[in-house]
């Protein structure tokens, strides 16, 4: 959560690679300041670009291009759900992973935990071996019980080319975050193992059940916080996480498990929150739709929303999420060959944001502060640019740099 800082108004005119910051002093050139490399931005963004930065004390519009013109936001889409699941959910929340026993069958049963690892699982069969031992049982069959969620479908905008490399078909059971087409019977395979060796014999293989009313508690898991887990999510921008949160929200909000339903709630959520939703359409939790339309100014005031304290108790997560530029490990980190050159590497570690890629669609989207001392939030989403995504994506790092004023 960023500490809002009170100085003087300042306004600011970008022209796609030109950015004038005007204080109340003097006016200050804060970017590109030749003509040819005024082309050369033009080139790299290209015509499709929606932007708009924010003064995150005032709430007033700095600057914007085009803000309202809704364009495929690719993972900034993710700040949304983040929202939606944050409120609904809450902070605190944790997912349960239980292992019930009845009619000699121990039953995995999901509950939408995506970050539920291998060493997860060892501790509960420990736990559920211990049980059996000691009621003289030493063979069992194994279920997996993912009827938290219904069965995977393709989101519009989705393609079968998604899988499994972008994306897991989306259960409510799995381990490791492993991308297998049934992450369900992936983890009851694993948990089978495991009892194996700990000297349960595993009759039969492992199949798909639903945990009966009889059944008896012998194991469980917690997860993580779900603020910790949207941290997480931000960092690295997981879209596993994001369409398992948009189901876990759905039910939260006593709607089924869909893509339609999960992003009915995140639509009612922010339009509880004033957040307006003109020419607004999601249909995925982790941005993957190509069929998803977000205008910049939207996702600022989400963003915006977040940074506020006084939403601090819910949302803060979201800011504490995002990647900071240069952060390793993370989507702005030196591997993705972020902030690494001459215009933007002197944001390195002052510049907090979102990232978002698909083929056609690049954005960032965050928080800076700039050169007057006062917290902006910006969005920059461009579409269809013919430039290498790479040098699209350093023209958005220099954007993000030059708002916060260390581009000169």
């Amino acid at each position: 959560m960023k500490v809002r800082v009170r100085s003087s108004q300042a306004s600011l005119s970008i022209s796609y690679g030109v950015i004038l910051v005007r204080s109340h002093s003097r006016p200050r050139a804060a970017s590109f300041s030749a003509q040819q490399r005024r082309d050369h931005e033009d080139v790299r963004l290209g015509s499709t670009f929606s932007g708009v930065v924010i003064d995150a004390e005032s709430d007033k519009t700095v600057w914007g291009h085009d803000a309202t013109t809704a364009l495929m936001p690719a993972s900034n889409t993710k700040l949304a759900t983040s929202t939606a699941a944050l409120t609904i959910l809450g902070p605190d929340h944790r997912f349960t992973t239980k292992v019930v026993y009845g009619a000699g069958t121990l039953t995995l049963v999901g509950g939408g935990d995506r970050t539920l690892t291998t060493a997860d699982l060892t501790a509960m069969a420990t736990t559920a071996v211990a049980g059996l031992k000691n009621a003289g049982l030493t063979t069992v069959k194994v279920t997996v019980d993912d009827s938290l969620f219904p069965a995977p479908t393709l989101a519009t905008g989705w393609n079968d080319g998604y899988y499994p490399d972008s994306i897991a078909p989306v259960r409510a059971l799995v381990v490791d975050g492993r991308h297998v087409t049934d992450t369900s019977l992936d983890a009851g395979q694993i948990f089978a193992k495991l009892l194996a060796r700990q000297g349960v014999t595993v009759s039969g293989s492992v199949t798909h059940g639903t945990a009966g009313a009889g059944t008896v508690p012998v194991a469980q898991h917690e997860s993580g916080t779900l603020s910790s887990i949207v941290e997480h999510m931000l960092k690295v921008s997981d879209n596993d996480i994001a369409e398992t949160l948009l189901r876990t929200t759905a039910l939260a909000a006593g709607r089924p498990a869909t893509f339609e339903d999960g992003t009915a709630v995140v639509r009612q959520v922010l339009t509880q929150y004033g957040i307006s939703l003109a020419n607004f359409e999601i249909h995925d939790g982790s941005g993957l739709s190509r069929a998803n339309r977000i205008p910049a100014q939207t996702i600022a005031d989400i963003l915006d929303l977040a940074d506020d304290p006084a939403n601090s108790q819910t949302l803060k997560y979201i800011v504490d999420g995002l990647p900071i530029a240069g952060e390793a490990g993370s989507t702005l980190g030196p591997e993705w060959g972020r902030f690494d050159t001459a215009d933007s590497q002197c944001a390195v570690g002052k510049v907090n944001a979102k990232t978002g890629t698909l083929t056609g669609a690049i954005a960032l989207s965050g928080l800076t502060k700039a050169a007057d001392g006062r917290w902006k939030v910006f969005s920059f989403i461009e579409n269809n640019s013919t430039a290498d995504p790479n040098a699209t994506k350093d023209a958005l790092d220099g954007l993000a740099a030059t708002v916060n004023g260390c581009w000169a």
